[in-house]
């Protein structure tokens, strides 16, 4: 199971392909990929802040359409526990993504560098 942080489900719902290398590409259409719920909570926020245009339950309902996207049902105590973990970042919506793939020890998919840095099983080449 493959985790998308944020910006991440931005891109693929814009279909912004050119943002990723091939060997990105290739993990995403190989395998089953999920996001934190906290991510639809942060696309809606970027919402109303008008960094992105579009509400996000119309970005995740796509996706789940056309790339066949999950949410993950892991416990919400669980990734909060592991979220309080995560003291390098003080951004809730990171720690709590990071927290919800660390969880099974899963990849997370992002290009923040700070993840990246952080977490062990963050990936982007």
């Amino acid at each position: 199971m493959i985790y998308l942080d944020t910006h991440i489900v931005v891109w693929l719902y814009d279909f912004e392909i050119s943002r990723f290398s091939k060997k990105t590409l290739a993990v995403i259409e190989e395998n089953e990929l999920l996001i934190c719920p906290a991510v639809m909570l942060e696309l809606q926020y970027l919402r109303e802040i008008n960094r992105i245009k579009t509400d996000a339950l119309l970005i995740v309902n796509s996706l789940k359409a056309s790339i066949n996207l999950k949410i993950s049902n892991v416990s919400f105590e669980d990734v909060v526990n592991l979220s309080l973990l995560q003291t390098w970042t003080r951004d809730p919506f990171d720690r709590i993504i990071v927290g919800a793939a660390a969880i099974g020890n899963d990849t997370l998919i992002t290009k923040d560098s700070q993840i990246l840095k952080n977490y062990p099983n963050a990936f982007w080449k």
